[in-house]
C-alpha cells in the first residue's frame, strides 16, 4: 500500500484530491490531509510516507520552500496546483509529477501510475543489500531508477552532493545520479582512496594534479575542475598526499 499525504490550505481543494484519490484507495492510502504548511512541516518528519500531493501557493511559505525546510527526504513529490508558471521549479525539485487543478482524472491516473512504477523500484532496491554484492571487491553498487550500476572505484572521479541526491562523475565524463546521500557513500568509501575535502564533494585521490596553497587551500582534478578544501579537511588532505 502507498502512503500518502496532501498539503493544500485551501480545504476545498485538499478534500476534491482526497475525493478522487478514493478510486486508487487499494493502491493508496492518505494517511494525513494537512491545509497548514506550519502543521505539515512539523508532523510529516515523524510519518512514513511514499508520496507528498503538495500545493505550491500557501500562506507563510509556498510548497518549494516546504522542500527545503524539510531537509532529506525520502518520498516522491506530486504538485497540484492551480498555475502553469512552477513546472521549471517542480523539475528542479526532482518532483514525480506536476498536476493542475481541476485535476482531470486521466492526469491523475498518469501519475498514479509513475507513482506506482516508481515505489515498486524503490521496494526492489530496498531488498538489495549492497553489502552482500560480491561481484566485485573494487566496485561499488549505484542504485538508481533504471537499476544497479556496478563501477569501478578507479573509474570515479568525484561525487558531489545535489539536494537529497549524490552524482558520481566518472572518467569516461559520464554522470551517474543515485537517491543517496553523500554522508552514506562517505561511510562506504571511509578505508579506500576517497577524502569529503569540503561539505558537498568527495574526490578520489588518485586524480589530484595539484593543490594549491589557502586557508583550506584548493585542488585540481585531472579533469580540470578546481575544487575549495575546507579548512578543516586541509591537514587530512595533505597527509593523505604527501605522506611517504
Amino acid at each position: 500500500m502507498i502512503k500518502a499525504v496532501i498539503l493544500d490550505d485551501e480545504v476545498r481543494g485538499s478534500m476534491l484530491l482526497q475525493y478522487k484519490l478514493a478510486e486508487y484507495s487499494d493502491l493508496i492510502q492518505v494517511d494525513a490531509v494537512f491545509n497548514d504548511a506550519v502543521e505539515a512541516l512539523e508532523k510529516i518528519p515523524q510519518m512514513h510516507i511514499d508520496v507528498l500531493f503538495l500545493d505550491v501557493e500557501m500562506p507563510i511559505f509556498n510548497g518549494f520552500e516546504l522542500l527545503e525546510r524539510l531537509g532529506q527526504f525520502d518520498f516522491e513529490v506530486i504538485f497540484v496546483t492551480a498555475y502553469n508558471i512552477y513546472t521549471l521549479d517542480a523539475l528542479k525539485a526532482n518532483a514525480l509529477d506536476y498536476l493542475l487543478k481541476p485535476v482531470d482524472p486521466l492526469e491523475l491516473k498518469k501519475a498514479v501510475d509513475k507513482l506506482i512504477k516508481q515505489t515498486g523500484v524503490k521496494e526492489r532496491l530496498k531488498k538489495v543489500d549492497l553489502q552482500e554484492i560480491k561481484v566485485n571487491a573494487i566496485r561499488i553498487a549505484l542504485p538508481t531508477a533504471e537499476g544497479i550500476h556496478l563501477v569501478k572505484r578507479k573509474e570515479i572521479l568525484r561525487i558531489e552532493a545535489m539536494s537529497n541526491y549524490s552524482v558520481f562523475f566518472l572518467t569516461n565524463l559520464s554522470k551517474i545520479i543515485v537517491s543517496k546521500t553523500l554522508k552514506e557513500f562517505e561511510q562506504q568509501l571511509d578505508h579506500s582512496n576517497f577524502l569529503r575535502i569540503n561539505r558537498s564533494i568527495i574526490v578520489n585521490l588518485d586524480y589530484i594534479v595539484k593543490y594549491k596553497k589557502g586557508d583550506g587551500g584548493q585542488v585540481e582534478m585531472v579533469d580540470g575542475t578546481e575544487i575549495e578544501v575546507s579548512s578543516s579537511k586541509k591537514a587530512q588532505l595533505i597527509e593523505k598526499l604527501f605522506s611517504t
